[in-house]
């Protein structure tokens, strides 16, 4: 069963988030209180804990929820071979796959206190296309 691990937030952007017991999703805005959050494509950012593992076993130890700023950390589905257009329900929302990857930029507090950031290879971007809350533990389900 693929399920939400962690909800992460922060008040800036370029910094690893914190988690929060749950969070609210809102329509063309992302997670309310979230540096990254705007009506745009990447409202919500997600990432697997099998990419973090990845890295941990790399030599990275104690890399956790949030370290990579992603807004949801998940467990059980492969991210990144979802493809755009892919319709999620997670929680009491619902997403939209928007894009796979990003560009990391330079400066980023990320990649400085990690050495590597997986989130340009694995993480992936919705957008909220039915707002609701999202706690850990929610499962994650794809819509046919």
């Amino acid at each position: 069963m693929a399920k939400v691990l962690a909800v992460n937030i922060s008040e800036k952007k370029g910094v690893p988030k914190e988690p929060v017991d749950k969070g609210y999703f809102e329509i063309n805005h992302g997670l309310v209180g979230d540096a990254h959050a705007g009506n745009w494509h990447r409202q919500v950012s997600l990432l697997g804990q099998e990419s973090i593992d990845k890295i941990n076993d790399g030599g990275k130890n104690g890399l956790c929820v949030g370290k990579f700023a992603e807004n949801l950390t998940t467990e059980g589905v492969v991210l990144y071979e979802l493809p755009i257009g892919t319709k999620l329900k997670i929680g009491e929302t619902e997403m939209e796959v928007t894009q796979i990857g990003k560009e990391c930029h330079l400066g980023c507090a990320i990649r400085e206190l990690v050495g590597d950031c997986v989130m340009p290879r694995e993480g992936i971007f919705t957008k909220v296309l039915k707002p609701g809350w999202i706690k850990p533990g929610d499962e994650i389900e794809i819509i046919k």
